[in-house]
């Protein structure tokens, strides 16, 4: 067939062997980035891609627009049936392409469906450009049109080539960040080189070590306004100041003086995860937490790289390195750009670092569960705190039926308001992907000194919602209609209904644990303070009885009811430093199981003082001179029990930090109840039943 005039698109123009050449150019890039594994060369190919289709965006659209005015006339075919196909799939994928870029650029995240509009359309281009081409080649005849299909063969070949190339020399320009993950040169083995880490039970998933930089880098995840709401949700946090907790960083150090460097290995894989993974925790180092453990803590990437957890606790988990994008530790505004821009438009590498068993309770347990033997304190197995375990025996825990159940996340990372791209979940069973949520990273739970004795970003946000938390006040609606409304801890009174100058009042509190989803107190009992402070006071306000208060230095009176442990070693010693690596047993611990209750009882003496009087005693002892008090009717007792809550007894911190530090625990008062007891007149009848006030909630 002979070249019609007016005919711009055609084999033999340079338009279309320009067109064919950019089309092959992208679609040998976009494979790359479909199928090749992760690494610098595929993100170079992304920016290449890029760059690219917006360069030649224009001119392509106008040629397919060309190309489709100069053969419309055409009878139809098979042929052009392909073409119209590989056209529309064309346009499509340049618009979506479009799209992806700009959300790429500007947008919190991707969409999934204009993402796969824009890979399918590439496949339905290249299946029906293929045959089409080859069709027409056909039926022109071999001898017209070898010369011309061989000049748009070559430039095709050529432009495949040399985006090749480029790909394979951009990284040498600048490739990935080079990890130093190595152990130091004078690294003691202490439990044998298949064990670089013990006595903790944390590994890596190479066996080896881990650059500090490569888990660290947390702030890096706010930029951009990407994971920015859960970087200052994680700030003030618990896991955030894991190693900077300047109590930690004081036992840490007494740890290492009594038993060396390396036995503090045991707290690093659950405190100190970057400092254990990179080697500080050795012999002849004067910080065995480095800066950048020490800043981070449980960072963003040591959280999220954990791939496999077991349920012996003592941090049983394996740490993958998590892969890094180009520029993604650079501070420059420029690099930090394209640094976010890859993570959005591939994400495929980024998404590894959220998985289903991040919202089980057993991953939590890796570190919320711990234990002693042997290697530690030198003679045996003891159970430490236990969060986990007494979850799963706990009421809260319904096997099969989530509806029933409330894990941790559903407490310790509630749901919140989000614009964060993590948001929504389609994979929980009480959410969807677009629900607008995400689930905290401020893990609420009871520590409100250190936050605000470091001052962290945030501290008081976060003082205050661990207070409203321990009150019971913090609400949840996710699980609102699991649980009892009112205090996380119920406290009741029963007390007689009357009472007679002179004899023993019994007063009874009863305390039971109303929404805790393991035993209350939890985590580390031999610092951590519950009691009861009870006051008793007549009419006038005059105080007869007290207990559970403190004295000017902050200490608790003795005799005190106090949900605590006293853990001891094994000459019998008392555990009172946190010197847990000493510990073989507890000779006194008290704390209350999720959904039981506990009794304290208290015999008061009732004044005989307050024995009523009539008008005319009370007018001939005023006659007298004398300054009357007692009541001339009958009079009551005010009863006031509160249950107390401390993270770190006095004494422990006066260890740790001096005396001279004027620190205290903050103490927050977690339930109250009040009762009145009448008194008796003389002539009333001896006697008197109970009665119970705030049973119930």
């Amino acid at each position: 067939m002979p070249r019609q005039e007016g005919i711009r698109t055609g084999w033999a123009s340079r338009i279309s062997r320009l067109a064919m050449a950019a089309l092959v150019a992208e679609a040998v890039t976009g494979l790359l980035i479909t199928f090749a594994p992760f690494s610098a060369a595929v993100e170079w190919t992304v920016l290449l891609h890029t760059v690219v289709g917006l360069i030649v965006l224009v001119p392509l659209t106008w040629y397919t627009i060309a190309h489709w005015a100069d053969y419309k006339h055409y009878s139809f075919s098979d042929s052009l049936l392909l073409g119209y196909v590989a056209a529309f799939a064309l346009l499509l994928c340049a618009l979506s392409g479009v799209v992806v870029t700009w959300q790429g650029l500007f947008a919190l995240r991707m969409s999934p469906l204009w993402r796969n509009i824009h890979l399918y359309s590439t496949f339905v281009a290249l299946l029906a450009t293929l045959p089409h081409l080859v069709l027409v080649y056909i039926r022109l005849g071999k001898r017209r049109t070898e010369v011309r299909a061989g000049k748009l063969a070559g430039w095709s070949l050529g432009a495949a080539v040399l985006m090749i190339a480029i790909v394979a020399l951009l990284p040498r320009v600048y490739g990935s960040v080079e990890y130093v993950n190595q152990l130091p040169e004078d690294y003691n083995f202490l439990y044998g080189e298949d064990r670089p880490f013990a006595p903790s039970l944390a590994v890596t998933s190479t066996g080896g070590a881990f650059d500090a930089e490569s888990l660290a880098g947390s702030e890096s995840c706010g930029t951009s306004r990407c994971h920015s709401q859960i970087l200052e949700e994680w700030k003030p946090s618990a896991h955030r100041y894991a190693a900077m907790d300047p109590l930690f960083q004081k036992v840490q150090s007494v740890m290492a003086e009594q038993n060396g460097a390396e036995s503090t290995r045991y707290c690093g894989g659950c405190h100190d995860p970057i400092s254990l993974f990179s080697g500080t925790k050795n012999l002849f180092v004067e910080n065995l937490t480095d800066l950048h453990g020490y800043q981070e803590g449980i960072s963003c990437l040591s959280c999220h790289g954990v791939r496999e957890t077991d349920l012996q606790g003592n941090a049983n988990y394996v740490m993958t390195q998590p892969s890094t994008y180009l520029w993604q530790w650079s501070e420059g505004r420029m690099a930090k750009f394209a640094s976010d821009f890859l993570i959005r438009t591939y994400p495929d590498e980024h998404q590894k670092l959220s998985k289903r068993m991040f919202k089980a309770p057993e991953y939590c347990a890796a570190c919320h569960k711990q234990f002693i033997d042997q290697e530690v304190n030198r003679v045996g197995w003891v159970q430490l705190q236990n969060q986990y375990d007494n979850w799963k025996a706990s009421h809260w825990f319904v096997e099969g039926e989530p509806e029933k159940t409330v894990e941790c996340r559903e407490c310790h990372m509630p749901l919140v308001a989000s614009t964060d791209p993590a948001r929504g979940d389609a994979v929980d069973h009480n959410r969807q992907a677009d629900d607008g949520m995400h689930r905290s990273h401020r893990f609420i739970a009871a520590n409100s000194l250190v936050p605000a004795l470091l001052e962290l970003e945030g501290w008081e946000e976060q003082v205050a919602l661990t207070e409203q938390w321990l009150k019971g006040e913090f609400e949840i609606p996710e699980i609102q209609d699991k649980w009892r409304k009112g205090p996380v801890i119920q406290v009741s009174l029963e007390v007689p209904d009357s009472a007679a100058p002179g004899e023993k009042l019994s007063v009874r509190v009863v305390m039971t644990a109303n929404k805790v989803g393991h035993d209350f107190p939890t985590g580390p009992l031999d610092i951590i303070q519950s009691w009861i402070e009870m006051h008793i006071e007549d009419q006038n306000g005059n105080e007869i009885f007290s207990s559970g208060t403190r004295d000017e230095k902050n200490f608790i009176e003795p005799g005190s009811f106090l949900f605590k442990a006293e853990p001891v070693d094994q000459y019998g010693n008392l555990i009172d430093r946190h010197n847990l690596w000493e510990m073989v047993g507890v000779r006194y611990r008290r704390a209350l199981f999720p959904g039981y209750s506990d009794t304290v009882e208290y015999m008061v003496d009732c004044p005989s003082a307050l024995t009523p009087m009539s008008e005319d005693e009370r007018e001939s002892w005023e006659n007298q001179g004398f300054d009357v008090d007692v009541p001339a009717e009958e009079g009551e007792l005010r009863i006031e029990a509160r249950l107390m809550y401390r993270k770190v007894d006095q004494f422990l911190i006066n260890f740790l930090l001096g005396e001279d530090s004027g620190l205290t625990a903050p103490v927050v008062e977690m339930s109250r109840q009040t009762a009145i007891v009448p008194i008796r007149s003389r002539t009333a009848a001896t006697g008197s039943s109970s009665r119970s006030v705030g049973a119930g909630g």
